[in-house]
């Protein structure tokens, strides 16, 4: 009994054994490959095959999964290097590569490690860019940059089975001592423009003030001009016409003597005036004046006879129509014309006004609001006759107009 149940534990543990041998069989033989993943197999050590995405079997203990490659395009951000220009400053500059495994094959067999391949080729390439550069082509080329190092980095990469899609410059520090240097130029050239645009404004100002001035320093004289030349036409035209009144009145010289008699006692009505100087032409005067009433009482005129005979007839003036300035001033027949005219046109408009209103019939009403078929508007009285002599009436008199 003791050798049957002895025999009966070894069957069953060679049994579980055998179990445990094909679970772990299996599981090793079954792969599954996700997407974007490609694995490489190995059969007893050379490479067998590149395993897509989905189910695949292999050969147990024959057959080895190297390493699994992403597919994915992929970010890598190295840290800042330093980089000498050529103009001897040293800068640091950050570098973002994105790049995408094509072959993994080429990936795994072709290098041992294409990250830090990568970032040396990176390196390198980049301080061969930057060092035939100056700060100021380095800080204003980064588009150049970019492209230098991508056309450098996908050739050499190329055969690792690696497409380097775009390479980024993250940041480009000069040292502190010429970051202090660019400020103070660019301060320096931001005061200048600033003097410059102040310049140029104030300029542009005076140029169109002195411009406004001079336009208005002409057109004040001008203006000064006319008003001389107006108030000069309208004195002569005033001298000219008291000239023609006082010789159409035919004043004789009793009246010019009496006038002068009377302007004497404005001489001496100023309270400053301490002295009284009489004129000579006061002699003259009164001897007129004398010889005035002298020829009222029946007298002589003149102690040397008979007064001298005039040289015009008395009433006419020594000016003819010629001499006289125009008038601007209109003149009262037209002035009166006009008048009537504008007083028929306000008739004729209240008139249409009244018939076109809308209202009805009314016979208390106007004439004007009649109806215009089968009535007949009023008809405008003519104007008054001229007096006799032919003289019109005065301007500033029109007649009535009735509705």
């Amino acid at each position: 009994m003791d050798d049957a149940n002895v025999g009966t534990i070894v069957g069953w543990v060679f049994v579980a054994i055998l179990a445990i041998f094909v679970v772990v069989t299996l599981v090793r033989a079954v792969r599954i490959v996700p997407q974007t993943v490609a694995l490489l197999v190995e059969r007893l050590g050379r490479y067998h095959r590149t395993m897509d995405a989905g189910l695949h079997l292999i050969v147990p203990f024959v057959d080895r999964v190297r390493a699994g490659v992403d597919l994915r395009e992929q970010v890598v951000s190295f840290p800042p290097q330093p980089v000498i220009t050529s103009d001897n400053l040293v800068v640091s500059i950050d570098t973002v590569i994105y790049f995408q495994v094509t072959e993994p094959k080429s990936a795994v067999y072709e290098i041992a490690n294409y990250i830090t391949g990568i970032e040396q080729l990176t390196v390198t390439t980049l301080r061969n860019v930057i060092g035939s550069m100056d700060l100021e082509q380095t800080l204003t080329s980064r588009d150049q940059i970019n492209g230098q190092l991508r056309g450098v980095l996908d050739e050499a990469t190329g055969k690792w089975g690696i497409r380097v899609n775009r390479v980024e410059l993250k940041s480009i520090d000069p040292p502190a001592s010429v970051q202090g240097a660019m400020e103070q130029q660019m301060r320096a050239e931001r005061d200048r423009r600033a003097a410059i645009l102040t310049a140029e404004g104030v300029k542009q100002s005076q140029i169109l003030t002195a411009e406004g001035e001079k336009q208005a320093a002409i057109l004040r004289a001008e203006g000064a001009a006319q008003s001389a030349i107006l108030t000069a036409e309208g004195e002569s035209r005033a001298i000219l016409q008291v000239f023609d009144a006082v010789h159409r009145g035919d004043a004789d010289p009793k009246l010019l003597a009496y006038q002068y008699l009377q302007a004497l006692p404005k001489l001496a009505a100023t309270p400053a005036n301490k002295v009284w100087i009489v004129p000579s032409e006061l002699t003259g005067a009164l001897g007129q004046f004398a010889q005035g009433f002298a020829g009222a009482f029946g007298g002589p005129a003149a102690e040397g006879g008979a007064a001298p005979a005039p040289t015009r007839p008395p009433g006419e003036s020594p000016l003819s129509a010629d001499d006289l300035p125009p008038i601007a001033l209109t003149d009262p027949k037209e002035a009166l014309a006009e008048a009537r005219r504008e007083s028929e046109a306000a008739t004729a408009d209240a008139t249409s006004a009244g018939t076109f209103s809308g209202r009805p019939f009314d016979p208390v009403a106007e004439a004007g609001q009649r109806p215009r078929h089968g009535a007949t508007h009023p008809t405008t009285p003519p104007p008054p006759a001229a007096p006799a002599g032919g003289e019109e009436p005065d301007a500033g008199t029109v007649p009535p107009v009735q509705p």
